[in-house]
């Protein structure tokens, strides 16, 4: 990195090219205050508190605005800077209370006040508690327009306007009233620009008692935002974004900020427990352990080691996972081993790793910035994964970037896009098909690119040549012409980059829709350069770790199929692996239900809430003899069908690593000591091997331990140790400790070779379709301000924001029905009901619904089907035929 001399107070300074003076005052430890600038947007100079003094000028210079150069000469700290600074830090102490100082000390005001020893003058209040999250008083606003900037160009929201001039200026939401009514999506950067009591944190948030931050990664969506949790007295009291973290870049989002209480709450379960004939007895580990042992090995003996399962976690750490994979292999002798990704992105994974050689992301989310054009398909980041949801608007609104939307909801992102195509849902894939038949048929396709690294172009084109645009339009909804344009700029903008998620992959058809997608990137030579690729939004914080840690069937840790890892993973393990292929999580529910697998092991995994057709799906767990929950909460699995419970540490209070979606691994540490009896559920695991006489090979001093262990089973991986991972992570493939990781993959290779072959796919309606008595199409999802099944939650602040769920239709609907907002309504398909307040949604089409599935009163999968991916079993939440009707008030 090019370097500069300049002289600060007579000292020659060293500093780094494109730095500002205040970067380098800063960085010496002696900055002066500066209360308008923050240092995740462009300089705005107007508090004029950080001026410096610059030799050959006459007047002060901002110092946030005034880059570093060669020779340059500076005097930060003179006499009449001193009295300048006094002089409007008075002025300014009008805004601010005197109990200020001691309630909000991390205030850069009030640190500026105490620090120049002036009292503050302040007298009135203009409070505003309209907002569960926020805590706002206009009284102590300065006017620095830090809160406006921050929305405006981090988050892209745009709820806070200043109106007027000088004196008579006022800061109002967008609402023109309170906040509780604006457009606020409470990510909180707001509060965190704010060098006031303007704006602070509610909520039960409290960062000024914070006794140590701690940095780690956040416990939900798969973006992997890493956060500073403040702590005291065991609980956290504060979060902040980590403004050098390479995924968030200094921001967050409403989960991140709010959503941490979820460790300290009353609803912890913290001992284990067992459950009889009277109902559950709480006991002690060794009851607990010596009761798992005693009835798994009973039903190993008598009915086969396939007779039993484990399901790991994707909100455990890798390590948890690697442990749990070894547990089902080393201690039970089997591959009946999943998780959670095998319900929303095993289609992806086995797609990209079928047509490109490895199931995983492409691209990287540092590619937002580089890209020409966005295709998002099946996905609304700016609610399940509002971080990277929030760069992507970004982009769009500079005009740096085009999207095309595909989405049956015009999302946020659809209503900045050239082109939204509101397909019917279920039907991805012919418009897919139609898209690359415009490509092919307009001769758009990459020549250059195909010649060198693609095969099968004559049988794919023979395969798609009968989908035209018209063809699929009469399918999907659309307009043909709507097609022939999407088509057009994905082919014709450079680079293209496709984001997609859960609409696409929990389909009928979903390998299939993720393939076709691939197709089209192989089409037009949109892959392996930056700014292009292919990339799944997976939904939780570690659902990629956890199947990628070899928590799935047919697949070691690395994503290594099972025959290529066997040999390495025997000589590490000391073990031979088991033969005989393993069950997916779908396939050892229907062995439950049929009698042939008898017991459960499941860490983390609300199966009774989160699972389709849930008659179906109890009465298979119902018939279980054993049944083991290792969570945090009794949740719906643990109370209705559990036979033990043993209480996990959350992964506040524990040591790991997480993978995100963009293949980075990314340090987790612990900010809190295990609640209770609970513990990590890596030695949960080495504790139960133990007593069943397997423990050797699963007994670890630490988290790195056995994160050291993955790296030998896992060639990709193996450069990542603890001490590179240490700020930032790394993206896989990392081979050794000098390889700085890939940011993009399929630069000139695939994983399984130079070449790849496009693939013809052919289109199977959804066999659950509307009729006269179920004339409604239902998808399910996500919301904002909860997050899966809610078991974190819903245990925090966010129960606030969105206590239940609600059923969404558009208002031409409602208006017909004469129903209103609020009002609650029964839903019903051909596998059961369920009952929930209504919601007016102008982002759905008439004779669609939508609703979300985080309340365990509501049980929304009692009305998704069974129905299945035909390539890895996930199931189909996003078409269900429902009746609607008004329950009587």
């Amino acid at each position: 990195m090019q370097t500069v001399t300049i002289r600060i107070d007579g000292q020659a300074v060293e500093a780094r090219a494109g730095e500002s003076v205040l970067e380098v005052l800063q960085r010496l430890g002696h900055a002066p205050p500066a209360l308008c600038h923050d240092p995740r947007l462009p300089p705005a100079p107007r508090c004029r508190l950080c001026s410096v003094e610059v030799e050959g000028q006459d007047d002060p210079v901002n110092s946030c605005a005034l880059p570093v150069s060669e020779g340059l000469v500076v005097r930060s700290d003179s006499p009449a800077l001193q009295a300048y600074r006094h002089q409007w830090l008075e002025a300014l102490g009008a805004h601010c209370r005197p109990e200020d100082l001691e309630r909000h000390p991390q205030k850069a005001l009030h640190q500026a006040l105490r620090a120049q020893g002036i009292a503050p003058s302040g007298q009135g209040s203009r409070v505003d508690d309209s907002h569960p999250l926020i805590h706002v008083d206009l009284a102590r606003c300065i006017s620095c327009q830090r809160c406006a900037r921050v929305c405006h160009e981090l988050q892209g929201q745009d709820v806070w306007h200043q109106l007027g001039r000088g004196e008579g200026v006022q800061l109002v939401p967008d609402s023109g009233g309170s906040l509780g009514a604006s457009h606020c999506v409470a990510c909180g950067a707001c509060v965190d620009a704010c060098p006031t009591a303007a704006l602070v944190d509610a909520g039960g948030l409290q960062p000024e008692r914070a006794e140590h931050w701690t940095r780690s990664v956040c416990s939900y969506c798969g973006v992997g935002c890493e956060l500073e949790l403040g702590t005291a007295d065991e609980q956290v009291v504060g979060v902040r974004p980590v403004l050098d973290a390479p995924v968030n870049k200094g921001h967050l989002c409403v989960k991140g900020r709010y959503g941490q209480g979820f460790a300290q709450s009353s609803r912890r379960v913290l001992t284990p427990m067992l459950r009889r004939e009277d109902g559950w007895q709480a006991c002690c580990w060794d009851e607990a352990l010596d009761e798992v042992a005693r009835r798994l090995l009973a039903l190993q003996a008598a009915h086969g080691a396939d007779s039993l399962g484990v399901l790991g976690s994707a909100r455990a750490t890798n390590e948890d996972n690697y442990l749990t994979a070894k547990f089902a292999r080393h201690v039970l002798g089997t591959h009946n081993v999943d998780c959670c990704a095998r319900v929303c992105h095993a289609p992806s994974a086995a797609a990209l790793k079928t047509l490109l050689g490895t199931g995983a992301a492409t691209s990287s989310y540092d590619d937002i910035e580089r890209t020409r054009l966005f295709l998002v398909a099946g996905a609304n980041p700016n609610e399940n994964h509002p971080v990277v949801g929030a760069r992507i608007r970004q982009q769009l609104r500079r005009g740096a970037a085009q999207a095309i939307v595909i989405d049956p909801r015009r999302t946020e992102l659809a209503e900045l896009a050239t082109v939204h195509l509101a397909l019917r849902p279920g039907t991805n894939l012919p418009l897919l098909l139609a898209m690359a038949q415009v490509v092919l048929a307009e001769g758009l396709h990459d020549r250059d690119f195909i010649a060198r690294r693609v095969d099968e172009l004559e049988a794919f084109a023979v395969s798609v040549r009968e989908w035209t645009p018209e063809r699929a339009a009469a399918i999907c909804g659309v307009e043909a012409e709507a097609i022939r344009q999407a088509a057009r700029l994905y082919a014709n903008t450079r680079p293209a980059l496709c984001f997609h998620g859960l609409g696409m992959t929990e389909q009928g058809q979903g390998t299939e829709g993720v393939m076709a997608l691939i197709n089209l990137a192989l089409l037009c030579g949109q892959i392996g350069q930056p700014g292009a690729g292919l990339n799944p939004l997976r939904g939780q914080n570690n659902v990629q770790g956890s199947a990628h840690m070899g928590c799935e069937p047919g697949s070691l840790a690395g994503g290594i199929a099972i025959e290529a890892g066997r040999a390495r993973t025997e000589q590490v393990w000391g073990r031979a692996l088991p033969q005989r292929p393993g069950l997916n999580l779908m396939q050892m529910l229907d062995a439950a239900e049929a009698g042939r697998v008898r017991g459960l092991l499941v860490l983390g995994y609300d199966l009774a809430l989160s699972l389709p057709d849930s008659q179906r799906s109890w009465q298979a767990l119902k018939r279980l003899d054993l049944l083991v929950v290792q969570d945090l909460y009794l949740n719906e699995t643990a109370a209705r069908f559990a036979d033990v419970f043993l209480p996990a540490c959350s992964t506040l209070e524990k040591d790991g690593t997480f993978m995100n979606a963009e293949r980075r691994v990314q340090r987790v540490r612990a900010a809190l000591r295990p609640r209770g009896q609970s513990l990590p559920d890596w030695q949960i695991l080495g504790a139960l091997a133990a007593r069943m006489g397997r423990g050797e090979g699963m007994q670890f001093e630490s988290a790195e331990a056995i994160w050291d262990e993955v790296r030998q089973v896992w060639p990709d991986g193996a450069g990542l140790s603890y001490a590179r991972l240490d700020r930032g992570g790394l993206q896989w493939p990392c081979r050794d400790e000098d390889d700085p990781g890939t940011r993009v993959l399929h630069a000139e290779r695939f994983g399984h070779g130079v070449r790849t072959s496009l693939r013809p796919l052919d289109y199977r309606p959804s066999p659950e379709v509307c009729d006269a008595d179920y004339p409604w199409l239902l998808s399910t999802g996500r919301n904002l301000y909860q997050f899966n099944a809610a078991t974190m939650s819903g245990a925090s602040a966010l129960q606030a924001l969105r206590p239940t769920d609600t059923l969404d239709l558009c208002a031409a609907d409602a208006e017909r029905l004469g129903l209103r907002e609020g009002q609650r309504v029964r839903v019903r398909s051909r596998r059961g009901s369920a009952e929930l307040p209504l919601r007016i949604d102008a982002r759905l089409q008439p004779g669609q619904l939508f609703a979300t599935f985080h309340d365990p009163a509501v049980l929304l999968n009692r009305l998704t089907s069974s129905e299945r991916d035909r390539w890895v079993h996930a199931p189909e939440y996003k078409v269900c035929a429902v009746q609607l009707e008004r329950v009587p008030d």
